[in-house]
């Protein structure tokens, strides 16, 4: 038997594999995917129209707060074709919606203006709460904390 110079047998060479989660299961992509993080700026989805009809006053109030249309070139990972007839050229609108960017600290003015908002709707609903009940049954106020998560797109386990 000739013995083989110089090469060797496919058994012998490795390739290296992708390691995929089995558990990870299949996820359709979104509609509306999420751009990579930018240093400094929050990102969200504007309605620009609604059934067929441009929607100027919405998209005009979001540019006033400070939202502004981001550019397809800006971000390749997106990988969209934006909707035809689009009136942000060069900008990212996927079914009446468009891309925007603000900066992070509008965004943390914003939220805080709300919390504030809040805060005081909760005081107001509690002294009137409590100017009108009846002294046969006290009422104590109780410290208030709220919560707001968003889901995983997962229905919840253990529900059926």
């Amino acid at each position: 038997m000739a013995e083989r110079t110089g090469k060797q047998s496919r058994d012998n060479e490795t390739r290296e594999k992708e390691e995929v989660d089995p558990s990870a299961g299949y996820r359709p992509p979104s509609n509306l995917p999420t751009p990579d993080d930018q240093d400094g700026y929050c990102f969200r989805w504007v309605r620009a129209s609604i059934g067929g009809e441009a929607d100027n006053r919405n998209i005009s109030m979001r540019m006033r707060e400070g939202w502004e249309p981001v550019k397809a070139e800006d971000h390749p990972e997106l990988m969209l074709i934006s909707d035809r007839g689009t009136t942000f050229e060069g900008g990212i609108e996927v079914g009446g919606l468009v891309l925007c960017k603000t900066l992070r600290e509008n965004m943390e003015k914003r939220e805080a203006y709300y919390a504030d908002k809040a805060h005081q709707q909760q005081v107001s609903v509690d002294q009137n709460f409590m100017r009108e009940s009846d002294p046969r049954m006290p009422l104590l106020p109780t410290e208030h904390s709220t919560q707001t998560t968003f889901g995983t797109g997962r229905p919840p386990r253990g529900r059926g």
